[in-house]
This record gives C-alpha cells, sequence and structure tokens, in this order.
C-alpha cells in the first residue's frame, strides 16, 4: 500500500482492512515507532506493564470499547467481541498520518488484564506519539472503570 493511498481521507479511507493482532505472537517492530501496554508476565516483548485490573472481563470490555469515543481525529475500524478486542485508527491533525491502535482484555485470576497496542503506518519515528497514546488511554480506562 502506497504512502499517499494511507493519507487520503478521514479515518479509515485508504488503510487495509481491520485484523485483530494475536498478542500472544506479537513481534514489535525493530523501529521506535510502536508502543505496548500489556499485563504483567503475558509478553515477552518490551511493554509498559499494567497491573491485574480488579473487574470482570465484561465491565473491562465495556470501558475498553469506548476509549476513542473523546478522542479527536479517532475512529473505530473493528470490533472482534469474542476476542474482547477492538482496533481504532488515530490521524495526526499534520499531515492525517495514520496510527492504528489495538486494545484487548484477557480475563486472569481475580481480574483482567488490557493490551493497548498502538503503531505508526508510516514512518520510522513517532517522537514519543503511540506511548503517550497508550499511557493517555490507560489512564481513561481507569477513570472510566471508577466511574463504574
Amino acid at each position: 500500500m502506497s504512502a499517499a493511498a494511507l493519507l487520503r481521507g478521514p479515518g479509515p479511507a485508504g488503510l487495509p482492512p481491520a485484523e485483530p493482532v494475536d498478542f500472544s505472537r506479537l513481534v514489535l517492530p525493530s523501529s521506535p515507532n510502536a508502543a505496548l501496554l500489556a499485563p504483567p508476565g503475558m509478553t515477552a516483548q518490551k511493554h509498559i506493564g499494567l497491573p491485574l485490573l480488579p473487574v470482570s472481563p465484561e465491565a473491562a470490555w465495556a470501558a475498553l470499547r469506548m476509549l476513542g469515543e473523546p478522542v479527536e481525529r479517532c475512529w473505530k475500524m473493528a470490533e472482534w467481541p469474542e476476542r474482547r478486542q477492538v482496533q481504532w485508527v488515530v490521524r495526526s491533525r499534520l499531515a492525517n498520518f495514520p496510527d492504528l491502535l489495538n486494545g484487548q482484555v484477557v480475563p486472569l485470576v481475580g481480574g483482567s488484564g488490557v493490551f493497548l497496542y498502538s503503531r505508526s503506518l508510516l514512518g520510522y519515528y513517532d517522537f514519543g506519539a503511540n506511548r503517550s497514546r497508550i499511557l493517555a488511554w490507560r489512564a481513561r480506562l481507569d477513570e472510566a472503570l471508577r466511574a463504574g
């Protein structure tokens, strides 16, 4: 897919079809333009840890799937309820660059684990945008779960 095609249009326009991420087999790119948040012990990939959430997978899924709603220039591309996984595209204000973000809830003993994986589709560096994004989304997830 060409860079020009990826930059055309709003939302998911010009992007390849949404696909779920298999977090058990995920290999992060060698470039510094991706970030992963994961439950402890769930991946050997370099990641930001998110402790066990003391809520049911259903409650965590309900909160996770709505996280993109208030985000400017963010569109939900797909949901896979059977996996409790969702994918969004977030486009930059400058040049309309698309980043993909997948989130997934996994049931764990005593609660739920959450994955957030944000990555750029163009370029090598992201100047920390994907890391900042997953940290902000983590904070919003915490707020949503507290609000109940």
